[in-house]
């Protein structure tokens, strides 16, 4: 598995954005109001890749008082860290698509509702994706001192 390059989230993430714009310019009075339930939601997941990367990695490299790590366990940690970003890419594209269509209706309660909702949940998934772009790095096999160039093997 190749690591996950910012680019191509990047490239997802403003897609996205522009098609919800583009399909809330007729439906937004459609819809119902966004729910805040995304933001501690999405929240919690990036605290626990957070958390599960300080660790991998302390594992991986054999710190002290840790139990050696399982490599399957280690290549679903970087699964879930490669899905991770591209569902906050995707999702986050999906909240800035919202935050630009209500920017233009601040002045009446719903829409700035909305704003301060989806506005929060995209920082919530812009903070998923750095946590699974963390993760995913955790992840990565320590270079041994004898790999380095300019040494030569025994």
């Amino acid at each position: 598995m190749k690591p996950t390059k910012p680019l191509p989230l990047v490239g997802i993430f403003v897609v996205v954005g522009l098609l919800t714009w583009a399909l809330l310019q007729r439906s937004y009075s459609m819809l119902p109001t966004v729910p805040w339930t995304a933001i501690p939601t999405v929240l919690l997941l990036a605290a626990g890749e957070l958390i599960s990367g300080v660790g991998t990695r302390n594992r991986i490299r054999r710190r002290p008082g840790t139990k050696p790590v399982e490599p399957l366990a280690v290549a679903r940690l970087a699964a879930l860290a490669k899905a991770s970003a591209y569902a906050g890419a995707v999702f986050g594209g999906v909240f800035a698509g919202f935050v630009l269509h209500v920017m233009q209706m601040l002045e009446q309660a719903i829409p700035l509702r909305d704003f301060y909702v989806t506005g929060g949940s995209l920082l919530a998934c812009v903070a998923l994706v750095c946590a699974a772009l963390f993760l995913e790095y955790c992840c990565r096999i320590p270079k041994d001192e004898q790999d380095e160039p300019g040494e030569q093997q025994r």
